[in-house]
Formats: structure tokens, C-alpha cells, sequence
């Protein structure tokens, strides 16, 4: 598992900056590629050599590392704002489940055709994907050949800004502004809401069977559903999350609220399960717990995982790639950690304490710094910069459609498409502040916010 998790630290940001660059479908396609290649190796790397296995896992984690990114990505352009949480639930919906399949198939499989064979089987199925995923998607509604009028019009009026389609918005910026995101107190909030989600997820996915085996004495089989029943739980309420997300917007309550309500339920009900777990003695009883941890937990994905969309949409991907690289540290310093204990101390009761409390700390620095508005990281380019009113609603417009300009003079002008443009020799002086539903103002550097 360290292995694969080493893989998946070095992958996300880079694989975030591409995702935003070409698209969430050209590089997830790589992604499923090279990791069903690493899975179908993985036998005769394990015939050959320690190292050429742990040479197949690290591929596997390096490969996987883009999926999240190219998911967000994609979910941004292709999902106007009150159906996002139910679009994230859907998508990690299919993650879940298929971790139990995995876990519920894999031993089946193995009675039938050996060890090798659950990895023969899945990485041939993750071709098949790939040749699925290439022919019938593309990273931006405006790219499919079948969509209709109708449905990209009711898409990109959804939307509270247009982000696909315009050269600003794709190709602008291989080079993401990591300082200027960094310097945003939002961003941290998702990056410790990111390495705790991921901190209880990879210690639960790691240590739930052994610990099964190892306090009751439950044979691997039988650990295989009960390590698979908590995954499918995942699923069901990570989707009922979102739902109630996307009705909470729709009846008026605030973004910011609804994440805050969404990720404090995501922390507070796995810490406080897991406690439950550490008091329990029967197997039964501490399923019931495990379940409701890892059930709960999914209501993050209503919370900080739809949230990258919201706060820099642009970014989407490489902010996600960021947040989950101190996901994946926290998930091997958490993975070691629990071997750790349970040698020390002889049982899982310390760990589980320090997770729950992990948690609660989690959830006052989310409630503390989130928000559900866009920060400010579009400002300052070293080229045209193009905000107005359009409907009364605040909107980018293409700048190369408005024509070359000449005039070096710092100054507005107002263009047809109803647009406020600062002229390119202007931008220096000039940034424009941008709140949706408000007056478009404009302001010196100094008074960025």
C-alpha cells in the first residue's frame, strides 16, 4: 500500500496543471491506461522481482493520481451549479462500489484462476474502459457531437461564469498561480479537509480486514464482506449528500453554508463512530460501526470535493492535485501510524482515539476558513482583462473577439457585447473586482481582496 501511495503523491499537481490544460479527457484516458498496464504487470513483476512489484504499485499510484482532478475537471464544465453535488455523489459513487467489487469478486476469482487472476481481469477490463471513455465522451460540452441547444444552453446558464471555451479559460496558463492560491486561506481549509478525509479513508481501506482477523478472529473471507458492506454504504449516502446539497442551494441557503453543514456532518460522524468502535466488543456491533464511519465520511464529497469547483473553477484540477498530495502524505503517515500503535500498544484503541480527535479538530478548521465564494486569483494577468455586465449577471467575455486595441492611455472602454475592458498597457495599473450579482467596479492593485 505504501508503495502505490508513494505513486499517487508524485502525480496529482502536475497531473491537476494538465487536467486544466487539455481537458479531463485526453489525460484520464492516459491515467485508466497506464494504471490497467501497472495492474496487468503486476503478476510477472512479482514472478520477477521485489523491486519491479514495487515498481507496478508506485506506476499504479502515479497513474490513479489524475483521476480526481480530470473528475472535478470535467463535473465544472459539464454541470451547471445546483446539480454539481449530485454529479460529485454519482462519480465517487463508482469508486466506492467498485471497491466492493474488488473486495467481494477478487477472492471468487482467485478460487477459480489463482492469485494473478483478479489483476489479468481488471486491468483488461480498464482497456475496455478506455476505448469506451475515448469514443463516447469530451472534456467540454461544447466538444460533443451529440449534444443539443437545449442542453448546452441550459449548461452553460447554470453556470455563475463561462469557463470552457475561451482561450482565457483553457490554454492561458500551463503554469498554474500556485503562489496566489496558496495565499488563500479557503485553500488551506481544503487542503486539511483533504489529508483528513484521506487520512480515515486509507486507514480504514488498509487496516479494516486485518483488524477484522486480528480482535475477532474473523477469517479473510468473511472479512471480505465485512470490509466490502462499508463501501457500498459509502455510496448511498455519498449520493444522498449531494442530493441534499443541491436542494439546500436550490431553497436559497448560501454555498458556504451548505458546505460547511455537509463537511462538519463528513467529520463529525466518523469521529464520533469510531469512538463507538473503540468501546464495542462484539464483531457485529463494531461493523455497524465501521459502516456508519465510512458511511458518513461521504458526506465530504458535498463538502470539500465539490468545493474546488467552486472557490477556483478555473483550477479546478491543480488545486485538487494539491489538496490531495497532503491527502497522501496524511494517508501513509496514517497507514504507518496505525502499524505503529497497534505494535506499541498492542491494540487499536490509541489510534482510533487520535482519529477521532483529528476529526473534530478538522471540522473547526473547516468551519473556520471555507467558503463557498470564488476567490480572487484572476487578477493582474499581463494581458486583457474583460469583466461586465451582461443580463445583470457578471461575466468574462472572449477577448480575442473584441478586436486588437491601440491605445496605450490607462482607461475603459465599453464595447458592444456590453463588456468593460482594460486596455492591455493599462493592466498594470488596473484590476477589475469581480462579485457575481454585483456592480463591477474598478480598483488599484493595492486593493485586491
Amino acid at each position: 500500500m505504501s508503495s502505490f501511495l508513494w505513486g499517487y503523491l508524485l502525480s496529482p499537481i502536475a497531473g491537476g496543471a494538465l487536467v486544466d490544460y487539455y481537458g479531463g479527457k485526453l489525460v484520464m484516458a492516459w491515467g485508466v491506461a497506464l494504471w490497467s498496464l501497472a495492474t496487468l504487470l503486476t503478476p510477472w513483476a512479482a514472478e520477477t522481482s521485489l523491486w519491479s512489484l514495487l515498481t507496478m504499485r508506485t506506476l499504479l499510484g502515479i497513474a490513479e493520481g489524475v483521476a480526481l482532478p480530470s473528475m472535478n475537471n470535467m463535473l465544472s464544465r459539464w454541470f451547471p451549479q445546483s446539480e454539481r453535488s449530485r454529479a460529485v455523489g454519482i462519480a465517487m459513487a463508482g469508486f466506492q462500489l467498485g471497491n466492493a467489487v474488488g473486495l467481494l469478486v477478487s477472492p471468487v476469482i482467485m478460487s477459480q484462476t489463482g492469485t494473478f487472476g483478479p489483476f489479468i481481469i481488471f486491468g483488461l477490463f480498464g482497456f475496455l474502459w478506455v476505448l469506451m471513455w475515448v469514443s463516447a465522451t469530451s472534456s467540454t460540452p461544447e466538444k460533443h457531437s451529440q449534444i443539443s441547444k437545449m442542453e448546452l444552453d441550459y449548461i452553460k446558464n447554470g453556470k455563475k461564469e463561462p469557463i470552457s471555451g475561451t482561450k482565457e479559460f483553457t490554454k492561458a496558463r500551463i503554469i498554474p498561480p500556485f503562489r496566489k492560491l496558496l495565499s488563500k486561506s479557503p485553500t488551506w481549509a481544503l487542503i486539511s479537509a483533504n489529508a483528513m478525509h484521506s487520512w480515515g479513508y486509507f486507514v480504514i481501506l488498509s487496516w479494516m480486514p486485518i483488524y477484522f482477523n486480528t480482535v475477532y478472529h474473523v477469517d479473510l473471507r468473511q472479512a471480505a464482506w465485512f470490509s466490502a458492506l462499508p463501501w457500498v454504504m459509502m455510496a448511498i449516502l455519498g449520493y444522498f449528500a449531494g442530493a441534499l446539497s443541491d436542494l439546500l442551494i436550490q431553497n436559497g441557503f448560501s454555498i458556504t453554508f451548505t458546505r460547511k453543514i455537509m463537511q462538519s456532518i463528513g467529520f463529525l460522524g466518523p469521529g464520533l463512530s469510531l469512538l463507538g468502535l473503540n468501546a464495542t466488543k462484539n464483531p457485529s456491533v463494531a461493523s455497524f460501526w465501521l459502516t456508519v464511519a465510512v458511511g458518513l465520511n461521504s458526506f465530504g464529497h458535498a463538502g470539500f470535493l465539490v468545493n474546488f469547483q467552486e472557490i477556483a473553477p478555473q483550477y479546478a484540477g491543480v488545486l485538487h492535485g494539491i489538496s490531495n498530495t497532503a491527502g497522501t502524505l496524511a494517508a501513509i503517515t496514517g497507514t504507518v501510524g496505525a502499524g505503529f500503535f497497534v505494535e506499541r500498544m498492542g491494540s487499536f484503541k490509541g489510534f482510533l482515539i487520535l482519529t477521532s480527535f483529528l476529526y473534530f479538530i478538522s471540522t473547526l478548521l473547516w468551519n473556520l476558513f471555507a467558503t463557498g465564494e470564488q476567490i480572487s486569483i484572476y487578477l493582474m494577468d499581463n494581458k486583457e482583462v474583460a469583466i461586465g455586465l451582461v443580463d445583470n449577471m457578471a461575466k468574462r467575455v472572449d477577448l480575442d473577439s473584441l478586436g486588437d486595441t491601440t491605445t496605450t492611455e490607462p482607461r475603459v472602454q465599453l464595447e458592444t457585447q456590453g463588456a468593460l475592458v482594460v486596455q492591455p498597457k493599462a493592466v498594470k495599473q488596473w484590476a477589475t473586482l469581480l462579485k457575481d450579482n454585483r456592480k463591477v467596479s474598478m480598483a488599484t492593485p493595492s486593493q485586491q481582496f
